[in-house]
């Protein structure tokens, strides 16, 4: 298992699709079904031994939640703020590019 590269609060954006979010839980390796694992192509299916985070994800259309593997993330240093609505029920912010956990929600 490795250290995971990003943290709880900050802005990520999806490598190849167009999204971006922000992580409100990480898992240390693929916690999820076979049949979502399945469904992704195997040409671009990510490898299961890697972070995988949850975010509070965006496109231009929608909002939503997505699990998504460390190796398809990368930092968002655009400064928007992500307007999923969801957001404020976990995080204040953002500061400084970041989103803080609300105090109920630490541990």
């Amino acid at each position: 298992m490795q250290t995971a590269r990003f943290f709880i609060g900050q802005v990520v954006k999806h490598r190849v699709f167009p999204f971006r979010g922000v992580i409100f839980d990480v898992d240390p390796e693929f916690d999820n079904s076979d049949e979502w694992y399945e469904s992704i192509p195997a040409d671009v299916r990510p490898r299961k031994d890697q972070p995988f985070y949850h975010l509070f994800a965006e496109n231009a259309e929608s909002e939503y939640i997505a699990y998504v593997s460390e190796q398809n993330l990368l930092p968002d240093e655009s400064g928007t703020p992500v307007r999923h609505p969801q957001i404020s029920e976990l995080f204040d912010g953002p500061v400084d590019g970041a989103y803080q956990l609300k105090g109920a929600h630490r541990n």
